[in-house]
Order: structure tokens, then C-alpha cells, then sequence
């Protein structure tokens, strides 16, 4: 079976990693994709990587020129490229989406970089499908509590503004449901601001199996909460069609992950969906029957990979060559699964 083309990120390399205090060192983009090029389960590779846009990995003011050499290093491993990581947060090119004229201008520039880079690698021959990843870029949900309604509606209108950026250069824009990012943080609210800006064609939605796994625990929102602590099976799988039901019609990009029920973060970036190991004992979810809830119909939403999402993983772990056979192993497991349709 060839599809879904199996996809490995290389942000892990760079979330959370740092120079301050506490932090890892960042891990090159060469390193990580040498790691993902050896994993190998029964002849079994991954297909291809999504990508972060941002240094230490990518200059996003990079000329052409050197956006093709970094096309020729990924292709010369055989990988193709898929989705990629528009660097909208304060920090790097953008700002929030729901802030001021002046940040949400940034944010805008940085969907345009994005869009320029995913030009040159589609020219290249290196990207061939995937989406281009956003959120609102206004992390913590505080300030958004201020004025619920407003500044959904603010952030639904960068966002459409986005989407006519990301049409206009043949491609598409995907919401990361997150519980750290403001009108974001719940699955209703997530389904609420993707009805508001109500441009399917062009915005849509990136499940993540540790992310939504907290959307069903209502973290950041108990009001939407669809189970409580002590839930059975029964209940849990109840619930997690509920939530599916409403944002699958939206995904068009999508992360296998595990999550252990808890919160994470590091450096700048705190408080967000913890990332477990595919193996976690700890790990709450059944990965391969929780990622066919996201999956059916997926091809007629366009599409053609999927990749996991590893994020704040220690660099003893990621370094680890069993680390990436474990994740592929679980990779092929849902692709194989019937799931894909």
C-alpha cells in the first residue's frame, strides 16, 4: 500500500530548543534528516518531511537560489516535501493574528513568505501536495477572554485575508487546533472560527492526535469538555466521534501523535499539548483507531500524507535510531490500518 505518503517533521529539531537556560541545542536540519533517512521498518521509508520555515533550518528570506540548494539536499535523500510551517509568531517573521494593524501586517508577511518558499519548492519539483500550516499566533487565551466574540472575529478576518494570500498562490492554509493558541483552544471554538472565516476551499483544519486529545478533556475550555477524568472506553470513543464529527469535514492535513494526558512546554513555547513517545506506556490514546476517526473521507479533502509530530521531545531521544523505527512501525500501522479512504 503507497498511500498515505508517510511524512516525518523536522520541527522537533527546533520547538523548545534554545540557547537560554534549561534549553537544548537545536538540531540541524542535515541531522534530522540523516535520522529520518535510516529509519527502516521491513524495507519500509519515510516518504517525505514537512517543514518548518524559520532558522536555524531555513532563512525565510532565503533567495531562490538557496531555497533550491536546500531542495536538492531533501530530494537527495529521497524525500519529498509536504506541508510547511508558516513562521507567524511574534519572534520570528509575524505577530498575532488578532492584535493590532501592525501584527496582524506581519502575520500576513509571514503567510507570504511561506508562500513564495512553497513556490520555489513546487517549481523545483521537491513538493508535489501538502498544505501550509498557521494558528493565531496569539499564545495563552487571557487576553482573547477580554472579548470573546471580538477578537474571534478579528483573528477570522487575518485569517480570511490569509486565505486570499494563500489562493492566489495555488495553495492552501491549515489551522493547528491547539490548546495554547487564543480562539483555538477548544474543539468548538476551533469550529467556530473556521465558520466564521467560511472559506473551506482555501482554510482549513490540522488535527493532531495529542493535541484534540485534549480538546475532548476540555483543558483550556471545561465549559466544552465532552468527557471527565474516570471516563471508560465507551465514553471516551462516544465523545471522540462528536468532536470528529464536527472538525474532520475541515482537515486536510494531519499529524499521528501520542499524548499522556498532561501539558507540556519549553522555552518560549509552554503549556501546549504534551508529545509522547509512539510507544508511551503512558500514551492515552489507541494512535492507529483514534487517527481513522480523522482519516475517512480524506482524499476527497486532497489529501496525500500524513506525518508525526514529535514536538519537545528531548534530544537524547530524538538522536535515538529506535526512536524513528518505533514511530515509523506505528506510521505503517495506520496507514495499513483501512482507515485511508
Amino acid at each position: 500500500m503507497s498511500a498515505p505518503k508517510l511524512h516525518n517533521a523536522m520541527w522537533p529539531g527546533l520547538v523548545g530548543k534554545g540557547d537560554d537556560g534549561g534549553q537544548e541545542p537545536p538540531i540541524g536540519l542535515k541531522e534530522m534528516l540523516e535520522l529520518t533517512a535510516a529509519a527502516d521498518v521491513n524495507g519500509q521509508k519515510y516518504d517525505g518531511i514537512d517543514y518548518f520555515l524559520f532558522l536555524p533550518h531555513t532563512n525565510p528570506e532565503a533567495s531562490d537560489d538557496e531555497l533550491k540548494e536546500i531542495a536538492d539536499m531533501i530530494s537527495g535523500f529521497g524525500f519529498n516535501v509536504g506541508s510547511l510551517v508558516a513562521p507567524v509568531w511574534p519572534g520570528t517573521v509575524g505577530d498575532s493574528a488578532m492584535g493590532d494593524d501592525e501584527a496582524r501586517g506581519k502575520f500576513l508577511d509571514a503567510v507570504k513568505m511561506a508562500c513564495r518558499i512553497a513556490g520555489v519548492f513546487n517549481d523545483h519539483g521537491v513538493r508535489k501536495y501538502g498544505v501550509i500550516r498557521i494558528d493565531s499566533a496569539e499564545f495563552g487565551i487571557e487576553k482573547w477572554r477580554e472579548d470573546t466574540r471580538a477578537n474571534t472575529s478579528k483573528i477570522a478576518a487575518t485569517f480570511k485575508e490569509a486565505a486570499k494570500i494563500a489562493a492566489d498562490h495555488g495553495e492552501r492554509l491549515a489551522a493547528e487546533g491547539e490548546i495554547c493558541w487564543a480562539g483555538m483552544h477548544s474543539w468548538k471554538d476551533m469550529l467556530d472560527l473556521l465558520e466564521e472565516v467560511g472559506m473551506p476551499e482555501s482554510l482549513g483544519f490540522q488535527a493532531d492526535l495529542a493535541h484534540t486529545y485534549l480538546y475532548t478533556l476540555g483543558y483550556n475550555a471545561p465549559e466544552h469538555a465532552l468527557v471527565q477524568p474516570g471516563y471508560s472506553d465507551e465514553e471516551f470513543y462516544a465523545a471522540y466521534k462528536t468532536m470528529t464529527d464536527k472538525l474532520r469535514p475541515w482537515t486536510i492535513d494531519f499529524h499521528v501523535a501520542q499524548n499522556d494526558g498532561e501539558v507540556h512546554g519549553a522555552g518560549s513555547h509552554d503549556k501546549t499539548g504534551k508529545h509522547c513517545p509512539a510507544d508511551d506506556p503512558n500514551g492515552k490514546l489507541d494512535v492507529v483507531k483514534c487517527a481513522g476517526y480523522w482519516l475517512e473521507g480524506a482524499t476527497e479533502r486532497g489529501m496525500q500524507h500524513i506525518c508525526w509530530d514529535g514536538c519537545m521531545f528531548p534530544n537524547e531521544m530524538l538522536e535515538n535510531p529506535s526512536t524513528w523505527n518505533t514511530i515509523l512501525d506505528t506510521m505503517v500501522k495506520v496507514r495499513d490500518s483501512g482507515t485511508w479512504s
